[in-house]
């Protein structure tokens, strides 16, 4: 089968490649599912791991299939599999257990393994192919009224396990209502955040260096939510004019955003980190006064990555209220298609331009 790897460590090295398409006898007691991809997302992560900045193959393979944003339809399943069957659509988790206690009672996105696996990233192959197979446990659902828009499953699940990570933690304030909240960047996983708390209620400022208008400004407006250039406002002048902000979440990829979040967070508040950032950027940040705010303020930060099978169910629901709530509203986030395996190098030419983008994303096959 087709598939787009990298040879990891190897700057550049993005490549079309035929690949031994999978079987249901790779994954033991019958759980197997063989799954027809249908469109796969990608975003900086595949970018970052064609440039070698972090990614290994599985043991034995020189080269890794890449590709975590998946969207696809059963075309077969083991004896043993329940609750799937041929014809459905599916969308399938990252990360995958190790040995850790978590990894064994299904929290395998809090591992504490030192090596990690995750499909299209670290030790596994991924999806940017015609074909994967996968333990029945690690497939969700995904209803036909929501095909167009699966792909966008996987990127929901940062915000998804975000606000369960924060609405945990909050447990030490018995009944934490979240009023204001501070989305920092409106791509992809900004936007998905943006709509996740306003279909919970809460009051919402989407922050981007861009100035108005243009679509990603448009979208944060669609949904109810305030859009802010940071080039027309500081964040933290925006925070005293529109906060105190009681969750935030950083999704620039600009690491010492991060810190002047910090700053702007009000007190009790959840700050959630989602940016993966594989440099060495360095900033020099007033220590003092962020760790007095957070001594004083009762504030916590937290990260976000590699969701599990809740946070993915947990999503569906949400994608399927935003489409009676905003209708093609989610839709209107694929901005960028590329037809085919073979125009792979497209889709890192979008990457590394950026232009214009929201989702990009390969229709692998027709559906």
């Amino acid at each position: 089968m087709k598939a787009v790897a990298v040879y990891p460590g190897k700057p550049n090295s993005a490549h079309l490649t035929e690949a031994p398409r999978p079987d249901l006898e790779s994954v033991p007691n019958g759980r197997g599912v063989l799954v027809k991809v249908l469109r796969v997302g990608v975003d900086g992560t595949d970018r970052e791991i064609n440039e070698a900045l972090y990614g290994a193959p599985p043991p034995g393979d020189d080269f890794l299939i890449i590709g975590h944003e998946s969207f696809g339809q059963v075309e077969a399943v083991g004896p043993n599999v329940a609750g799937l069957k041929p014809g459905d659509y599916v969308v399938a988790t990252v990360r995958r257990p190790g040995r850790s206690i978590y990894d064994r009672i299904g929290l395998y996105d809090f591992t504490t393994d030192e090596v990690y696996y995750e499909r299209g990233i670290n030790l596994l192959h991924g999806y940017l192919a015609e074909y994967y197979v996968d333990d029945m446990d690690y497939l969700i659902e995904v209803p036909p009224s929501l095909k167009e828009v699966g792909v966008l499953l996987e990127p929901s699940t940062v915000m998804e396990k975000g606000w369960s990570q924060a609405t945990e933690i909050q447990h030490r304030l018995k009944t934490w209502r979240p009023q204001r909240a501070a989305v920092l960047g409106a791509g992809t996983i900004g936007l998905l955040a943006t709509l996740i708390l306003r279909l919970r209620g809460v009051e919402v400022t989407t922050f981007a260096r861009k100035k108005k208008p243009y679509l990603n400004a448009d979208l944060v407006e669609a949904v109810g939510a305030r859009y802010l250039s940071t080039r027309e406002i500081s964040l933290r002048d925006a925070a005293g004019r529109n906060g105190p902000f009681d969750l935030m979440l950083e999704a620039t990829g600009y690491s010492p955003l991060a810190f002047e979040a910090m700053e702007a967070l009000g007190k009790n508040g959840v700050l959630i980190l989602s940016s993966v950032t594989g440099g060495e950027r360095k900033s020099e940040v007033p220590a003092d006064r962020i760790n007095l705010g957070f001594v004083l303020g009762n504030k916590v930060a937290v990260g976000t990555v590699s969701a599990n099978r809740e946070h993915f169910k947990t999503g569906v629901r949400d994608l399927a209220c935003a489409e009676a709530a905003y209708p093609g509203w989610l839709e209107r986030l694929l901005t960028h298609p590329v037809k085919g395996l073979e125009n792979y190098g497209r889709l890192f030419q979008l990457l590394i331009e950026g232009k214009e983008t929201i989702k990009i994303y390969c229709d692998v096959a027709d559906f």
